[in-house]
């Protein structure tokens, strides 16, 4: 598959407005994998014709046609509260662990090669809890995160509780939100309605070549997400439709 620049380019030499040639790009990606045209061979994720496509169906699993369609960099310097503009802020919920832990490595490797670069065209600063520099309660500086910030993305991996706990305020709040899962782990029953995007992390050669679409397809459920008129639907909005959370 081409480079995310050159798509880009191509889109703007098809007429596409500067401005909304990264969001084509990304809703292309994600469609291409949406309906079986990008595939991983060699090692790599290539665009694949629709006759190669047509002549792997016979052995592919029945797909139902009912099936709806998918839908500023960090550093690793600390944050201070003061200098956090919450309009601009992407609060990362993860399964943060000690130095050195899996939970360490993992949410290291999906912030600085999937989210991080997935909200650069935003201009959202993505914050972890451990960037969080300010005397005080922690507990109280993420809570304040979680209900101020534009953006929150929770990475359910590992079934971590303060995950799921953070997770719930925001549900509670009807903010935007966007869910991210590794594929070994099921997602709970209670928030299994909300739309989860799912990252193989089963070996480097499941997940590298991977890496682009992953991040189009987060770039895509955020662009969603922000949009003016969007309604955020939560597993409480749902059986609470009035309740309003304000602060």
């Amino acid at each position: 598959m081409p480079a995310h620049a050159v798509l880009t380019d191509a889109a703007r030499d098809i007429g596409v407005d500067i401005d909304h040639a990264p969001e084509a790009v990304d809703t292309f990606i994600v469609n291409l994998r949406f309906v079986g045209l990008l595939k991983t061979l060699s090692g790599a994720e290539r665009i694949i014709s629709i006759d190669m496509l047509l002549g792997e169906l016979p052995a592919a699993p029945v797909i139902s046609t009912s099936l709806a369609p998918a839908t500023s960099r960090s550093t690793n310097g600390i944050i201070t509260s003061d200098q956090a503009q919450f309009e601009s802020t992407c609060f990362y919920i993860a399964p943060i662990g000690g130095e050195g832990s899996d939970e360490r490595k993992h949410s290291d490797l999906f912030l600085g090669s999937i989210v991080e670069p997935a909200m650069e065209p935003f201009q959202l600063t993505v914050v972890r809890a451990d960037s969080i520099d300010k005397p005080g309660i922690i507990t109280r500086q993420i809570i304040d995160y979680i209900v101020r910030s534009r953006l929150v993305i929770a990475d359910l991996s590992f079934h971590n509780p303060n995950v799921f706990y953070e997770l719930a305020l925001r549900h509670a709040m009807k903010l935007p939100i966007v869910q991210l899962v590794r594929t070994s782990d099921k997602v709970p029953f209670d928030v299994n309605q909300m739309r989860t995007i799912q990252i193989d992390t089963t070996d480097i050669y499941s997940l590298v070549p991977r890496i682009d679409s992953y991040r189009a397809e987060v770039a895509n459920q955020v662009r969603r997400a922000l949009e003016v008129d969007h309604i955020v639907d939560t597993p409480i909005s749902a059986y609470f439709p009035n309740m309003s959370v304000t602060l």
